[in-house]
């Protein structure tokens, strides 16, 4: 129960930002919003929300997102991919959710389609350091790294192609396919 509380805090926090930053896609923004509204909480709090952002970070581990991630920004490393995800986290609950359980309904994203258009990628390395940075702010100190855990978990074998292969990719994710490869 616990968890799911702070995950709810923790998406109430990216809200929050989301409604204050002056673009709501700018992730840049969103991060550094969320990261001073975190850094006025206790903490425990500040804490708790670094491990959440780590289980969201292995919940959206997964080969199909790193391939709609690959096709979005023309390539993906694993930073990258860890980058891409923080973006993800900046777009809400909502587009996480639906992303994470079916990437391919990123192509429904106007933010997606412009990116598209003009070749900008859609990574936010700032999200991976709001409750360090909060911690800091807060406390002056560190965040504990022996408060949280993260988790790597295993990926899908059955995506383990290589994104190049325009025709498995367009197989797999045809909407983005045909936003980012045609």
């Amino acid at each position: 129960m616990l968890r799911r509380t702070n995950g709810q805090q923790f998406w109430q926090l990216v809200e929050a930002a989301r409604d204050q930053a002056r673009h709501p896609d700018d992730a840049q923004d969103v991060a550094h919003r969320a990261t001073e509204r975190l850094a006025t909480r206790p903490a425990e709090e500040i804490v708790a929300a670094q491990q959440v952002l780590w289980d969201l970070m292995a919940d959206s581990c997964t080969n199909p997102l790193w391939a709609a991630a690959y096709l979005i920004n023309g390539g993906c490393s694993d930073d990258g991919f860890d980058y891409f995800r923080g973006w993800l986290i900046t777009q809400g609950r909502e587009v996480f959710g639906r992303a994470v359980a079916g990437p391919d309904a990123l192509a429904d994203l106007p933010v997606v389609r412009a990116s598209a258009a003009d070749g900008h990628d859609l990574e936010c390395e700032e999200v991976l350091s709001i409750a360090w940075n909060a911690h800091i702010r807060a406390t002056g100190r560190q965040l504990p790294t022996d408060a949280f855990v993260v988790r790597r978990p295993e990926l899908d074998p059955a995506w383990n192609f290589d994104f190049d292969d325009h025709a498995e990719m367009t197989r797999r994710l045809p909407r983005l396919a045909a936003l980012h490869l045609g």
